[in-house]
C-alpha cells in the first residue's frame, strides 16, 4: 500500500440523516416525531426554522440518488424515520412509509450503491415521547419491535445496520440541556435515557442476529479531550468531560461497565443498573461507527454544568468552521483512531461521519459552487484516517458529513455541511468544489 492508496475494499460513502433531509412532514400517513413538535416550538430554533419541506429528498430522492451516484459514491449511509413507519411508534405500521425507504433502496441498489442504514437518528415517535420516551424501560421492547419490522422489510437488500447515532447528543442536548428534542433538563431523566438507549441497542442487535446474516453495529461521537493546560484542575476537567461524552457510552458496550466519573457527575441521579442490563448492552456488534468533527481542548469551568468543563476558546489564528465556530485540527483524527482500537480492541472502525460547515460563495466555477476550505478539510481528515490505516487501525470505510446541504437541528439552515449546495427556495442542487475533489478521491480511491 502506497501512501496514498487505501485497502482495496474500502468503502467511501456519503451520509444523511431523516429529519434532516426528507421533509414531508406527516404525509402519506407518517406521524409525528420529537423533532415535529420541538422544531415549533417557539424560540428553539434559529430563525423559526423547521424540517417540514427540509431538502424535499422523500420526493426527490431518485434525483439524489442520480447524483450520488455521478460522484461515485459506493455507499449511501441514511437514516429510517420511526415514527414514518409506525405512526404512534407501535403497533399499526404505515405501508407507504414503508414502501419509500424500500423504493430508496432499490434505488441505490440499481446505481450499485450499497445501501447503510440508521434505525435511530434522534428522531422518536411524539407518541412514545407521551409514554416517557428514553426514561421508559419499555422503550428497549418497542425499538426492538420497530426494529424487526426494519429489518424484515429491508433486511434482504440492507447488510450493513446501525442501531443509533450518536446517544450522547440524545442525551446532552435532549435531556440535559434541553437544547435539542424533547428539549428536557434533568439529571435523573439523562441517566436513565442513557441507559435505555443502550439497552435498545441490546434488543436490536439481538433482534438482527435472530435471522438476518448482515452485519451490525453502532454510530458514536468522538471528541478527543485535551487540557487547556498543565494545571490539575483543566486535567482533571478533561478526564470528567472524556468520561461523560466518549466513554461514556463506549465503555458499557465494550468493556461491560460505565465510567467511575459518572457517578460523581450525576450523584443521587446516577441509578444502579442491574448485570442483566450490563450483559444486554454489551451483545456483540460487528463494527464500530465513529463521527469525528473536532478534538476538544478543556478547562476548568466552574459555571458549566453538570461537569463543571468547557471548551478554551480557538485562538484567533486557528482555523476554524462556520457557524459552530469548530476547530479544524486533522491529527486528532488520527489519534482518535488509535484511541478506540488501544482501549476497546481491534473492532472494525468504520468514519461514519467527518465533514465541515464553511461560507459557500453564492455563485459557481465551472458549473461547481467554490469551496476550498471545506476541500482543505476533507483532503487533510483523509490523510488523517489513512495514518490510522498505516499505524495498524482496522479502519473499513469513510463518509462524508454530508452529502447535502440540510437543516442543523439547532442551528436551522444557516450552517452548510453539504458537499452538494441547496438553494432552499428551489431547492435545486449544485454540486461544490468538495464534491468534485471527493469524487476525485473515490476514483483514484486514495489521494
Amino acid at each position: 500500500m502506497t501512501r496514498s492508496e487505501f485497502p482495496k475494499d474500502f468503502l467511501w460513502g456519503a451520509a444523511t440523516s431523516a429529519y434532516q433531509i426528507e421533509g414531508a412532514a406527516l404525509e402519506d400517513g407518517a406521524g409525528p416525531s420529537i423533532w415535529d413538535r420541538f422544531a415549533h416550538t417557539p424560540d428553539t430554533i434559529a430563525n423559526g426554522d423547521d424540517g417540514d419541506i427540509a431538502c424535499d429528498h422523500y420526493h426527490r430522492y431518485a434525483d439524489d440518488v442520480a447524483l450520488m451516484a455521478q460522484l461515485g459514491l459506493q455507499s449511501y449511509r441514511f437514516s429510517i424515520a420511526w415514527s414514518r413507519v409506525l405512526p404512534d411508534g407501535r403497533g399499526a405500521v404505515n405501508p407507504r412509509g414503508l414502501d419509500f425507504y424500500s423504493r430508496l433502496v432499490d434505488a441505490l441498489l440499481a446505481h450499485g450503491i450499497r445501501p447503510n442504514a440508521t434505525l435511530y437518528h434522534w428522531d422518536l415517535p411524539a407518541a412514545l415521547d407521551d409514554r416517557g420516551g428514553w426514561t421508559n424501560p419499555d422503550v428497549a421492547g418497542w425499538f426492538a419491535d420497530y426494529a424487526s419490522l426494519m429489518y424484515r422489510t429491508l433486511g434482504d437488500r440492507v447488510d450493513m445496520w446501525s442501531t443509533l447515532n450518536e446517544p450522547w447528543v440524545v442525551v446532552d442536548g435532549g435531556y440535559v440541556h434541553g437544547v435539542m428534542a424533547p428539549g428536557h433538563r434533568s439529571l435523573h431523566e439523562a441517566a436513565l435515557a442513557g441507559h435505555n438507549l443502550l439497552r435498545a441497542h441490546g434488543t436490536a442487535v439481538q433482534a438482527y442476529r435472530a435471522d438476518q446474516r448482515g452485519r451490525i453495529g453502532i454510530v458514536v461521537n468522538i471528541e478527543p479531550k485535551e487540557p487547556a493546560s498543565d494545571a490539575a484542575a483543566d486535567i482533571a476537567a478533561a478526564a470528567r468531560a472524556d468520561a461523560y461524552m466518549n466513554r461514556w457510552y463506549l465503555d458499557p458496550l465494550r468493556l461491560g461497565s460505565y465510567p467511575d466519573e459518572l457517578r460523581d457527575i450525576f450523584g443521587a441521579a446516577w441509578p444502579a443498573h442491574s448485570p442483566a442490563d450490563m450483559t444486554l448492552i454489551r451483545e456483540p456488534i460487528d463494527f464500530l461507527g465513529i463521527n469525528f468533527y473536532k478534538r476538544g481542548v478543556t478547562r476548568y469551568d466552574a459555571d458549566a454544568w453538570p461537569i463543571h468543563a468547557s471548551l478554551q476558546p480557538q485562538p484567533q489564528h486557528a482555523m476554524t468552521t462556520l457557524g459552530p465556530g469548530w476547530e479544524v485540527y486533522p491529527p486528532a483524527l488520527t489519534r482518535t483512531l488509535l484511541w478506540v482500537r488501544e482501549r476497546y480492541g481491534d473492532i472494525p472502525l468504520y468514519v461514519t461521519e467527518n465533514g465541515a460547515a464553511f461560507y459557500d460563495p453564492p455563485h459557481t466555477i465551472d458549473g461547481a459552487i467554490p469551496d476550498p476550505l471545506r476541500v482543505y478539510y476533507l483532503r487533510e481528515h483523509i490523510r488523517a484516517a489513512h495514518a490510522a490505516i498505516e499505524q495498524g487501525v482496522d479502519l473499513r470505510g469513510y463518509y462524508v458529513w454530508s452529502l447535502l446541504d440540510n437543516f442543523e437541528w439547532g442551528a436551522g439552515y444557516g450552517p452548510r455541511f453539504g458537499i452538494v449546495h441547496v438553494d432552499y427556495s428551489t431547492l435545486v442542487r449544485t454540486p461544490k468544489e468538495s464534491a468534485l475533489f471527493y469524487a476525485g478521491v473515490i476514483r483514484a480511491h486514495g489521494l
